[in-house]
């Protein structure tokens, strides 16, 4: 049997289902594909989702232990139900799943369960078990989104070795968890476990935390998490591991060439993603992947067959459910005939860790490679009455803009909330704005967001009022 459509997506994660909704509300008769039982892809099910519930959490049971006091709350013997813990986090990820299959059926969106493939541009298969279904389409949308980037010399197994999907399933806080990789996954995660007692140790290639972002968020990020059980092994290359019933060795080389050996009961490798494609059959339409497995595209997502788009993680970019969803739902407006647009410097990124971290726009690395003149500005949160009313003092907001033109051109914070705040200054750049147009605006007092527009006013011409 044979359905024919106007778009079929495969993948079911944040680019895909979005992709579909769009799609749909085109005019567009719509399918979409998912090979894991439920949809949401590996964002709902497995990672930003399940993690933000369990950083939620255990935030809750680190302030619990070290601020309730303070604020004149007295509380004994407080006691970790790490069950009841992920038994929350079950239900959350349960009934945002269930979300996406109502949208689904809202949307009048054929959920076809099982892996796609190409028979060729215009006809797929859907192989579920011993179950294949065949549809043909005028367009197909590459959506699978990535899986986590395996490291060779410490291969998984699963329990000793594992993964972020493992990570966030454990069925105990371990005693000590070695971390390899120091970006988002692995401060996230490795905050979840230290805040509920874990021994945490990041050993990190580069040369801080999050390595990717402004070096003054990573430093920052790592004297904010000086009252957790943490160790840290930067510029060091893990060249393999032992595992044994009841711990794993991590064997490492420093930047002075000495051997480094850090024994854990668990071990997270936490060094990225790469583009899921595997099965595609991509072979069969003549579309190829490049040197780290991403599909190349044009400008309007098409891939090198007309007919046959790819957003999200298999495309180059930054691999944020953000980022594939707002490209899914763009490519589906262009499928239309519509003219989406999407820029890529207003994408913003973030660490769930607490304090917060988030930025959006260029770092000072970047402009200063470019070559490129600019002033800064910069707000601590100790000078907030807000954050200090809520003990909430640690962080600091920092605004980078042209010197000429004044227009800003990166905005960088680690403070309470700064996930949410970040959405002011994305708007700003894409409206083009300069600092001083955030520093005119007025902001609601006493706010964590009045830290941007001081930081604004002091990348205009040293105007911060309260420094």
């Amino acid at each position: 049997m044979s359905d024919t459509f106007d778009l079929v997506v495969i993948g079911a994660g944040p680019g895909g289902y979005v992709a579909a909704i769009r799609g749909a509300q085109l005019g567009m008769k719509t399918a979409i594909i998912e090979k894991e039982p439920t949809l949401g892809g590996t964002c709902l099910n497995w990672g930003c989702i399940p993690s933000k519930a369990l950083l939620d959490s255990s935030e809750h049971y680190h302030m619990a232990n070290t601020k309730f006091q303070t604020h004149g709350i007295d509380v004994k013997d407080i006691k970790l139900n790490f069950k009841q813990m992920m038994a929350r986090k079950n239900d959350v990820v349960d009934n945002t799943t269930k979300g996406i299959e109502f949208l689904m059926d809202k949307n009048k969106i054929k959920v076809l369960k099982g892996l796609g493939r190409f028979k060729d541009a215009n006809t797929l298969e859907v192989v579920n078990g011993k179950k294949v279904e065949t549809v043909t389409t005028k367009n197909v949308m590459i959506a699978t989104g990535s899986e986590v980037t395996p490291l060779p010399p410490v291969p998984f197994d699963g329990k000793r070795v594992i993964g972020s999907n493992e990570a966030v399933n454990l069925d105990k806080v371990p005693k000590h968890m070695v971390i390899i990789g120091a970006g988002v996954i692995g401060v996230e995660l490795g905050s979840v476990y230290a805040r509920l007692g874990a021994k945490v140790t990041f050993v990190e290639f580069m040369d801080g935390l999050i390595p990717t972002m402004d070096k003054e968020l990573g430093k920052h990020l790592k004297r904010a998490l000086k009252h957790y059980d943490m160790d840290y092994h930067f510029k060091t290359k893990v060249t393999g591991a032992k595992v044994s019933k009841n711990d794993v060795t991590v064997i490492a080389e420093n930047k002075k060439g000495e051997e480094v050996t850090i024994k854990g009961d668990v071990c997270l490798v936490a060094i990225g993603r790469r583009p899921y494609t595997e099965g595609l059959g991509l072979e069969n339409i003549g579309v190829a992947v490049d040197d780290r497995g991403r599909i190349p595209i044009n400008d309007h997502f098409q891939t090198s067959v007309p007919n046959v788009y790819a957003i999200g993680d298999v495309v180059a970019g930054p691999m944020l459910a953000h980022k594939a969803s707002e490209e899914g739902a763009v490519c589906a407006e262009i499928m239309a005939g519509q003219k989406g647009h999407l820029n890529y410097l207003t994408i913003p990124g973030v660490v769930y860790t607490w304090p917060e971290v988030a930025a959006v726009g260029y770092t000072e690395e970047q402009l200063k490679e470019q070559g490129r003149a600019y002033k800064k500005g910069s707000f601590p949160f100790k000078a907030s009455g807000r954050a200090r009313a809520s003990e909430e003092s640690d962080g600091f907001v920092k605004v980078l803009s042209d010197t000429e033109t004044d227009e800003i051109l990166g905005v960088h914070m680690i403070g309470p909330r700064a996930a949410d705040m970040i959405s002011e200054a994305l708007v700003a750049m894409e409206y083009r704005a300069s600092a001083e147009d955030i520093g005119m605006m007025v902001h609601p007092h006493p706010t964590f967001s009045e830290a941007v527009k001081e930081a604004a006013l002091g990348a205009t011409a040293d105007r911060a009022i309260h420094i």
